[in-house]
């Protein structure tokens, strides 16, 4: 069953999750006000799976079961199935600045792999747990919410090591019918408005950490279930072109004894899997992100292009213009550049499933992580100042001055002033805004701080085939006893480089 972006909405009242926004219990997710942009932008994900016009990068078929799923529940198989779900994802980030759905997605991928090198390595039924799982999401067209992230606590101690033991979610007790899990997930995006929740491991864990290396799914309404959250988007307010309509919330969910049924665990207590499963998450996830920001990338070049029209100059004589242009077009294909080599360099594994390139995927991320507010800055000096000075649009029907100031703040004349301060105003969202500022820092933070891309780089790279390289390259021979020797005969003259041998003393 594809469910529309409507059918997604009502669907969210079959669950009765214990859900807090700004102090106030959320009784009905689907008519929350507050929470309407975030269903909203998860909405199109499936709308666009039923428009045929994207049909072929919004659908899939899935090996496994040999049905046609949504693109953003498939396991991929192939380099062509990376690329076609980077596709999608900037598609539909493009129309809704971040669609959130892809992190389901992401998660699928990498519990999938996961969980097939557990079996292999500890005879364990994971996978088959987890594939039988899976296809019932397909099946219902289902969005999960990625509860990965731990509150964490004081960083400089491992989880065991916490005063307050609920800062990581932990196996608090293992029953025969199942397992019951505690702890805190400190951001979870969409929370308020999944349908249920991966809980994952966010870090790798060594001997001692067995009850924090957990797996598993629990339905939003799980009983021990709370949900913290804020906001999506601006609803309601009229300058908010953009994210009154599409916006995301994020949320701590908390789990106070929630029982999970075994069917539904995918890892309880393997260690070095576990970390497995963190880093295969990360790479899909980051991969992901090179889409999403891409789509963002689309809306800012746009955007920016339109407000320098109407301002009246032209990138053709205005080379300044052109250039700062060319950068933001520069850093977005950029970025987007290395999710494409990324699939294209992908590994398969015993699973049938494909892994980004881990060097791509993260230096993408880390690419737009570190430069979306270059981007920014490069929306903010194409727009002009009226970004900064424009007035609310309730004065565009002040009678006392509605005229007057669309009278002088008109740029072309062939351009009417309220097409003018429309763009402006959505560049305003964009990146000047409150939720401009949240999709900055989930643009640097989200998917693990850059500092974890720069780790997961240094520890994928083959440094070492390069030094080879070089070593080859400079001719370098290596003595008897294993030292290098500096003398290269024939290289530099007839007999190497020697140390001159100190004059001799006079007579």
């Amino acid at each position: 069953m594809l469910m529309s972006g409507e059918e997604f909405r009502e669907s969210l009242d079959r669950y009765k999750p214990r859900i807090f926004l700004n102090g106030q219990r959320v009784e009905r997710v689907s008519q929350e006000a507050r929470l309407a942009p975030g269903i909203a932008a998860i909405g199109v994900t499936y709308d666009f799976a039923r428009d045929e016009r994207h049909t072929a990068l919004m659908l899939a078929r899935q090996h496994t079961s040999g049905k046609t799923v949504n693109r953003m529940l498939h396991i991929n198989e192939t380099s062509q199935d990376l690329l076609t779900k980077l596709e999608a994802v900037r598609l539909v980030c493009r129309e809704v600045g971040c669609a959130q759905r892809y992190l389901t997605h992401d998660a699928l991928n990498g519990i999938f792999q996961a969980t097939h090198r557990a079996d292999a390595v500890h005879g364990t039924d994971y996978h088959q747990r987890f594939t039988a799982y899976l296809h019932r999401v397909q099946d219902e067209d289902l969005t999960l919410g990625v509860a990965m992230t731990d509150a964490k606590g004081d960083r400089s101690r491992r989880p065991g090591q916490q005063s307050n033991p609920d800062v990581y979610v932990r196996i608090t007790e293992r029953r025969k019918d199942g397992i019951v899990i505690r702890g805190t997930k400190a951001i979870v995006t969409a929370a308020p408005y999944v349908h249920e929740f991966l809980v994952m491991p966010c870090r790798t864990h060594v001997a001692g950490d067995e009850d924090f290396a957990v797996c598993c799914a629990v339905p939003c309404d799980a009983e021990g279930v709370t949900i913290v959250t804020r906001a999506a988007g601006r609803p309601g307010d009229p300058a908010a072109k953009f994210s009154s309509k599409y916006g995301q919330a994020t949320g701590a969910v908390m789990f106070d004894d929630v029982f999970v049924p075994w069917d539904r665990v995918f890892m309880a207590g393997e260690i070095t899997e576990a970390g497995t499963l963190t880093t295969s998450y990360a790479t899909h996830h980051r991969h992901s992100c090179i889409g999403a920001r891409a789509g963002f990338g689309d809306l800012l070049i746009g955007a920016g292009a339109l407000m320098v029209e109407a301002n009246g100059l032209d990138p053709e004589r205005h080379a300044h213009i052109r250039e700062q242009l060319v950068e933001l077009i520069k850093i977005t294909e950029g970025f987007f550049a290395c999710g494409v080599a990324a699939s294209v360099y992908c590994q398969k594994d015993g699973s049938g499933a494909v892994m980004p390139d881990a060097v791509f995927s993260n230096i993408g991320k880390l690419l737009l992580a570190t430069q979306i507010y270059d981007m920014h800055k490069i929306a903010h000096y194409v727009s002009g100042g009226l970004v900064v000075a424009l007035p609310g649009p309730d004065e565009d029907h002040n009678p006392e001055t509605a005229a007057s100031l669309a009278a002088v703040l008109a740029g072309r004349e062939d351009i009417p002033y309220a097409q003018r301060a429309e763009v402006a105003r959505l560049i305003d969202d964009l990146t000047v805004s409150r939720e401009a500022g949240f999709y900055s820092v989930i643009s640097l933070h989200g998917g693990g701080s850059p500092e974890a891309m720069k780790r997961e780089i240094w520890r994928n790279y083959p440094v070492m085939e390069k030094v080879e390289l070089v070593e080859r390259l400079l001719d370098r021979g290596v003595l008897a006893d294993g030292s290098r020797t500096s003398k290269q005969p024939g290289r530099c003259c007839v007999t190497g480089c020697e140390v001159p041998k100190p004059p001799l003393a006079a007579e």
